[in-house]
This record gives C-alpha cells, structure tokens and sequence, in this order.
C-alpha cells in the first residue's frame, strides 16, 4: 500500500480523479507538500442556502478538505484518520467568490486551515 502522499500527487496530477465530494461540490486540490494541502474553490448559485449566500455546510467541506489533505499528507504507509472535530467561526457572508484554503500541519496530531478569498 503507498503512502497517502503517493496517492494524493495522483489527484494533483490528473492521474486518479478527484475524491467524488470534490467532484460534487466543485472545489480542488491545486498543490501538495509533506504536512500543506490548498484547497481552490469557486462559488456559484449552486452553492446558496435560501438567503442566497454561500451555504456554510460548503465552507466546512472545504476547510475539512484542506486540513485532512494536509495531515494526510504526512501519514506513513498502512496509517490513516479521520476527522473528529471541527469549529469554524464564520465572519461576515459570502455571496460569489473564489475562496483558496490552506491546510498546514503545524505539530502531528493538531492539522489547521485558513480559508480566504482570493
């Protein structure tokens, strides 16, 4: 069995597909590094709640994404995880926007994410 790393860059590459939740909502991985994973992502109408703002179930998929990538990205062979909890604080409503979020493994065990528009 290869690293999640090996199988991660296989997603970058274009070699394997997309995780199918990427697929269904629409974001992307566009790099990957030992303990760091960026997450892009456009919002659409699609993507409203019925106050017609970005729905925040979409938000904490993204941020979920680029936080797992990252730690995954650090695991050995035959290792995996899951998430088990998550706050996201949320500031201010997003109508439309190109939204880029950066996993960083800051100590093994405690993955972050920054979630901005670009």
């Amino acid at each position: 069995m290869p690293k999640m790393l090996d199988m991660i860059e296989k997603f970058l590459s274009g070699e394997l597909l997309q995780p199918s939740v990427a697929r269904l909502i629409g974001f992307r991985l566009t790099s990957i590094k030992k303990g760091e994973a960026i997450i892009e992502f456009e919002s659409s109408k699609r993507h409203t709640n019925p106050m017609g703002t970005l729905h925040g179930g979409i938000l904490r998929d993204i941020t979920d994404a680029a936080m797992g990538l990252a730690y995954a990205s650090t695991l050995e062979e035959g290792e995996s995880f899951t998430t088990l909890e998550l706050k996201l604080n949320f500031l201010k409503p997003v109508w439309k926007a190109r939204l880029k979020a950066i996993g960083k493994v800051s100590k093994k065990g405690e993955p972050s994410a920054l979630l901005d528009a670009m």
